[in-house]
């Protein structure tokens, strides 16, 4: 699905992404007020430019269902050269989970088979987020 704004249009999530502060911003307004854990992507180019943002799943307080024949259909389908996972914390906690930390060493995973490449993780929480990108936690 595709994030829609008050008049029923799709939502513009940013043209292109430069860097996970910026990518960040946009996807705060978007995700900070969700009553529920929601999983999304962002599917890009190979010039960064964004080619559509896709929610993956709506989950519980405090977790989200997110397989990776879900995550990556939406990729190919979009044809996307590379995606930036994104979910947030209703908690308000950007910190991730040992949960988030496996979920996205096993997305990375899968993605490299696909040969589309999972550019970062962003958790968002009460207008703040963890980039894993930024962090180093690429292990």
């Amino acid at each position: 699905t595709v994030k829609r704004s008050e008049d029923g249009t799709p939502a513009l999530v940013m043209p292109y992404v430069r860097t996970p502060s910026q990518c960040a911003a946009t996807l705060i307004r978007l995700l900070e007020d969700e009553p529920s854990e929601v999983f999304a992507i962002v599917c890009l180019n190979t010039k960064l430019r964004v080619l559509a943002y896709h929610e993956v799943s709506r989950g519980s307080l405090d977790s989200s269902l997110a397989h990776p024949r879900e995550v990556f259909r939406a990729a190919i389908l979009a044809n996307a050269a590379g995606i930036i996972l994104v979910h947030n914390h209703p908690s308000g906690d950007p910190s991730p989970s040992p949960d988030d930390v496996a979920l996205t060493q096993r997305l990375r995973a899968a993605g490299s088979l696909l040969g589309i490449d999972v550019l970062d993780h962003l958790v968002i929480g009460d207008g703040q987020y963890y980039s894993f990108k930024e962090t180093g936690h690429w292990s």
